[in-house]
């Protein structure tokens, strides 16, 4: 899908199931950047054979590593957040129906991803603050493979979509 497209059918739905505040440009182009970095906005299930899920790649975690779903489902400032976004999307409340869901409902992906985005203490980056935001990706997603000759494109496209 086109950055366009991933913002009308997956990330503004996911939005509007969210807090208010968390619908913010700066969100809309992190989603995307992060959505282009992860999986080009077209892999559910990370190639080859990765544990990460959905547009986004977001992995299941361990109640003890308090990562990835698992952490939105422990956090305390993401749960309730999580609670409502589940129901809204007819999924239970648990973080492996979510992980499970994650690869088929991009609504749920994306605000998913919106929430893991929340757990950081930081300010999100503003548009066009390649350095930040790479900062931000780095901080809260933990990639394996960062690539970051790739990130300054992805989130140019992303700014230019939002």
């Amino acid at each position: 899908m086109t950055p366009s497209e991933v913002l009308d059918v997956a990330i503004v739905p996911a939005l509007s199931l969210l807090p208010e505040k968390m619908d913010t440009p700066q969100a809309r182009v992190m989603l995307l950047s992060i959505g282009l970095q992860e999986s080009h906005l077209t892999y559910r299930r990370q190639m080859p054979t990765g544990p990460a899920r959905g547009l986004w790649q977001c992995e299941q975690g361990t109640r003890a590593s308090r990562g990835g779903i698992w952490g939105l489902y422990l956090f305390p400032t993401t749960a309730d957040a999580l609670v409502k976004l589940c129901a809204a999307r007819n999924v239970a409340h648990d973080p492996v129906a979510i992980y499970n869901a994650i690869e088929r409902d991009d609504i749920l992906a994306a605000g998913c991803a919106r929430l893991l985005l929340y757990t950081d203490p930081k300010l999100l980056p503003d548009v066009g603050d390649v350095e930040g935001s790479w900062a931000l990706y780095l901080r809260v997603w933990q990639p394996g493979k960062p690539r970051p000759a790739e990130w300054g494109m992805n989130h140019y496209r992303a700014a230019e979509a939002v």
